[in-house]
């Protein structure tokens, strides 16, 4: 992924998939959605989640940036901003966040009257909605996994940004009902012990480890600048 600059503070996420498809960020992000389709050959992955060890290594653009290279290869995509305590999807898509994924858990509104379409064909949104007091009962509970059934009857494969593993346990809870996970992690930042320490979080759910994606990493002209493996 590009190098990054020094400010990582802002809400604004670069979706070089949408606006620049033919860059060579663009090829990685297709590549690595090559891995993870090859990662997960013996069981067809429906639903996957993103997360990272800690705060500010690039989960979200990362996520949002894989939502749109699923879309483009022509499956209908619908990302879920499954952070509810810092949600970030509804900048990087400029929408509405006055109803959600959380307006969906208590029972305000369904699915179908929440998801909002966006420009980029194929790929549908559910923002996170009103920041709940209790994020991880919400995501926990019976409704969760109701939602993500009927989600499962339109979309081919859902998408999950979560909140980073070492601070809550949100991204445990999500990993136990999705078919695949991936770690995010910044280049010279995110310590290797982080990384272990949150494999081994998501282990105990059952979550399947799909791999790692490096991000961040500096550009070299004849060489990749990224890296994702298991």
């Amino acid at each position: 992924m590009a190098k990054r600059k020094k400010q990582f503070k802002s809400n604004v996420r670069s979706l070089i998939t949408k606006f620049n498809p033919k860059s060579p960020i663009s090829e990685q992000y297709r590549t690595i959605r090559t891995n993870i389709e090859f990662a997960s050959v013996d069981q067809e992955l429906s639903t996957l989640l993103v997360t990272s060890s800690g705060p500010s290594e690039g989960k979200s653009s990362t996520t949002a940036n894989l939502g749109v290279v699923f879309a483009q290869q022509g499956k209908k995509i619908l990302l879920i901003d499954g952070d509810l305590r810092k949600p970030t999807v509804h900048y990087t898509f400029k929408l509405d966040n006055r109803i959600g994924l959380s307006t969906v858990l208590v029972g305000e509104k369904t699915l179908e009257e929440t998801v909002k379409e966006t420009d980029v064909p194929n790929l549908d949104i559910l923002t996170c909605g009103p920041i709940p007091p209790n994020p991880s009962e919400l995501l926990g509970s019976k409704a969760m996994k109701q939602m993500l059934q009927i989600a499962q009857e339109t979309y081919d494969v859902i998408v999950f940004d979560t909140p980073p593993v070492l601070a809550v346990t949100d991204a445990q809870i999500l990993a136990n009902i999705c078919d695949g996970s991936i770690i995010v992690a910044r280049s010279e930042q995110t310590e290797y012990d982080a990384i272990q320490k949150a494999k081994e979080l998501l282990e105990p759910a059952h979550a399947k480890m799909l791999g790692v994606v490096l991000n961040d990493v500096a550009q070299k002209k004849s060489n990749t600048y990224y890296y994702y493996g298991s």
